[in-house]
């Protein structure tokens, strides 16, 4: 397994360091690592240069940028917007909205899940389980569909939240049954059983050499075929107040899944139709944003948002599950990498922090105040600028290149 995952680190410093887009939930390699390194962080005290900022309505929808557009999504007076902005200037190209539910327990609410970009197409889905298939260019609606109505589930108590996930000619949603889609139609093709709702996204992966992907639920981990959705192999797995809110990572043979209230995570071996357990601890609980895998190592937040101040960044080791280190005083926020070995981390309270990905220490390498209010949404690095955002919608978009006017 070691073996497996250092080959795969290998590759991200094989490819070019050019600029690329970000056009789904955790980038186009689905780890939440960007291929980017030409970018700095050697900014002064007053941080680095704003490019622009927008308010974009309450929610916790990160951005996908694909061709020089920004997608995201936000809630304001009863309706939900999809919102289309010029990725280098804030612009307003198109926005599309609709009567949509707040569904505002204990956060702010707004949509969750991020919007997926797939050539002209862009895929987006509400709390109350509207998922809508829009036209990049002008934002007109090509298909739409329920997934709650699909699935023969009501909405769950935060909400529907998962980012769907193109594979191929299939779109996959979860909604507590696992949804296959035509893209194009939105035709129903395939559902799983239905299990109690989890709030995370499906992670794509191959197993037996089959397209498959990975969906951690409030039941269980589930790994289905893409083809078909036959069940290729589960493994239990239940939390306190039904809060399993992560994307399972998959690395070879291995899957990992973390959830919080002290639930912990595990690392699961695929062996026939279940899986073996190669640890299981409660080293790193997420609640919500999902660990980043790095050079044989996890780097996440242990912890839960109600009790943010005892939250701490940690590192963990992949293989064994022992903690390298753990640093408090970023409470319960998210994060992303580059494939240079930095880590872009969004504190709960707005700051931007550069940390080193190192299981060696914690090494700050720059921080600035971005945001004011709860962050809960992961930033975004692309085409040299980091994009964060906050629960009431404020979105900044900084300014990263090498050279950029201050």
């Amino acid at each position: 397994m070691r073996r497996q995952v250092l080959f795969a680190t290998a590759l991200l410093f094989a490819c070019s360091a050019r600029a690329e887009d970000w056009p789904v939930w955790r980038g186009p390699h689905h780890d939440c690592i960007s291929r980017e390194t030409d970018w700095i962080n050697d900014w002064d005290s007053a941080g680095p240069p704003v490019a622009w900022r927008a308010n974009v309505g309450t929610g916790l929808s990160s951005v996908s940028i694909a061709a020089g557009k920004l997608f995201t999504a936000g809630h304001r007076d009863g309706q939900d917007t999809i919102y289309c902005l010029e990725a280098q200037t804030g612009k307003l190209l198109w926005q599309h909205a609709y009567p949509a539910p707040l569904v505002d327990n204990l956060h702010e609410g707004g949509p969750a899940a991020t919007p997926t970009v797939d050539g002209r197409h862009v895929y987006t889905l509400s709390k109350d389980g509207q998922l809508f298939c829009l036209a990049v260019d002008t934002g007109a609606i090509v298909w739409q569909q329920n997934i709650g109505t699909l699935a023969d589930v009501a909405m769950p108590e935060w909400g529907f939240s998962c980012s769907p996930l193109v594979v191929g000619e299939k779109l996959i949603v979860d909604a507590g049954a696992t949804l296959a889609l035509d893209k194009h139609s939105g035709k129903l093709l395939w559902k799983t059983a239905k299990y109690l709702p989890g709030y995370g996204s499906p992670a794509p992966c191959t197993f037996d050499g089959a397209l498959c992907v990975a969906v951690l639920n409030n039941d269980a981990l589930i790994v289905v075929r893409c083809d078909d959705g036959a069940l290729v192999a589960s493994h239990p797995w239940s939390t306190d107040y039904l809060t399993s809110s992560t994307t399972p990572i998959v690395a070879g043979d291995t899957v990992f899944i973390s959830t919080g209230y002290g639930r912990g995570c595990a690392l699961l071996r695929r062996a026939d139709q279940r899986f073996d357990v190669v640890y299981k601890n409660r080293n790193m609980a997420n609640h919500m944003a999902t660990c980043i895998l790095w050079n044989d190592h996890l780097y996440g937040f242990d912890g839960n948002s109600h009790n943010a101040r005892i939250v701490k960044l940690s590192c963990l080791d992949y293989a064994t599950g022992e903690i390298r280190w753990s640093h408090r005083g970023l409470g319960c926020g998210s994060l992303a990498a580059a494939a240079d070995g930095r880590l872009i981390v969004l504190s709960d309270d707005g700051q931007l922090v550069i940390v080193a990905a190192d299981p060696a220490e914690y090494r700050e390498l720059a921080w600035a105040r971005v945001l004011e209010g709860r962050c809960w949404t992961v930033p975004v690095l692309a085409h040299g600028r980091i994009y964060c955002r906050n629960a009431t919608g404020d979105l900044v978009c900084v300014d990263v290149r090498p050279g950029a006017a201050r």
